[in-house]
């Protein structure tokens, strides 16, 4: 128990603090509804369990080794979160239409190029792998529990995105939440990139 707590607490401190999927989901939320969003959460969930556990597999010791590659991988996350921030904007003529819903493929593959994700990974199989435990039941275990606690710390954001929805009922309002949301999103992008 004193070390599962720990693990606990910083699933859910990075499954909840903003990030870019979260930004995606206030966004998706705010839009799209709850219900039409779970996709998109089951999808980063998916993805983050997949990637937690092939990095505790040792995907982590390939960016230690090869430092290059994991530079190589942020900058194309920069990149696809830059594009991602360009979709959430809308083109000049149809800034009136919500976003296209981000699908739970489109999220699940997200996380391979999600800074943030990566450095959820690698802290989990460097810091929380159980000892006494083989390796591949410890992966399972912390991306399974790393999944069962993201869930809903994710989802708040999602219903945070419900609440300021209703709030979005005029296009001149979902212009200018469209344009916050993208910016952050891209600031993340370049943040996340030093």
């Amino acid at each position: 128990m004193n070390e599962l707590l720990p693990f606990l607490g910083y699933c859910a401190l990075m499954s909840g603090t903003p990030g870019p999927n979260n930004m995606m989901l206030v966004a998706s939320g705010a839009h799209h509804g709850y219900r039409r969003t779970l996709p998109t959460i089951f999808g980063m969930n998916v993805g983050n369990a997949v990637q937690t556990f092939i990095t505790c597999l040792g995907l982590g010791a390939l960016f230690v080794a090869w430092p290059l590659l994991h530079s190589a991988l942020r900058l194309a996350g920069t990149l696809y979160l830059l594009v991602l921030a360009w979709r959430l904007a809308g083109s000049p003529a149809a800034t009136d239409r919500p976003p296209q819903r981000v699908s739970f493929t489109e999220a699940a593959l997200m996380q391979a190029v999600n800074p943030k994700s990566w450095v959820r990974a690698v802290t989990i199989a460097s810091v929380f792998m159980p000892p006494g435990w083989s390796v591949p039941a410890g992966a399972l275990f912390v991306s399974a529990v790393g999944a069962v606690i993201g869930f809903p710390c994710v989802s708040m954001w999602a219903l945070f995105g419900v609440g300021i929805g209703r709030w979005l009922s005029s296009p001149a309002r979902r212009r200018v939440f469209n344009a916050i949301m993208a910016a952050s999103l891209a600031l993340l992008a370049v943040l996340l990139l030093n």
